[in-house]
């Protein structure tokens, strides 16, 4: 039976190996795939990294993208010059930006993105090598919150992906 809208969100490591930016972009794309979802939503924060992969793999398998920065100055501040075109693209192919209500990206801007996240999807893809600790934030820390308010989790770490 075919899911009429699924809306997925993504958390995951930003220091992906090149090589594992092709293993998990194909690994989402399956995973996209399988859900079997007749309008498919992705929710990402569109970092470099896992956020930008899924972004990407989300729009080439025909899905709409909603961004959430956490900042005002987001981009000015935290998007490095290696990633800014592909930044500027997916903001400029997501059907909704939303701006957090914080002039600094901080860890307070972070923790409201991943809070808004979580508060727009139906399943989190964690891009995620199982490692880190809960209470320090990052990708370990928006699974275990996930996993608290009832968001199913779908983690994706192919065999062969690393971290630099």
């Amino acid at each position: 039976m075919r899911e009429l809208l699924t809306r997925i969100a993504v958390t995951g490591h930003i220091n992906l190996t090149a090589t594992s930016v092709l293993l998990v972009y194909d690994a989402i794309v399956d995973a996209l795939t399988r859900l079997n979802s007749d309008e498919l939503v992705g929710i990402s924060c569109i970092a470099r990294g896992a956020d930008s992969v899924f972004a990407q793999a989300v729009l080439d398998c025909g899905g709409q993208l909603e961004v959430i920065l956490p900042s005002t100055n987001y981009r000015a501040s935290k998007v490095k010059p290696d990633h800014a075109r592909q930044f500027d693209d997916l903001v400029s192919r997501a059907s909704e930006v939303r701006v957090m209500p914080f002039e600094e990206a901080n860890r307070h801007a972070y923790e409201a993105a991943n809070a808004e996240l979580l508060a727009r999807c139906d399943l989190l893809f964690a891009v995620w090598d199982g490692q880190g600790s809960v209470d320090k934030g990052g990708t370990a820390a928006a699974v275990a919150e996930a996993r608290m308010r009832g968001v199913s989790v779908d983690v994706i770490w192919p065999d062969e992906a690393a971290r630099e």
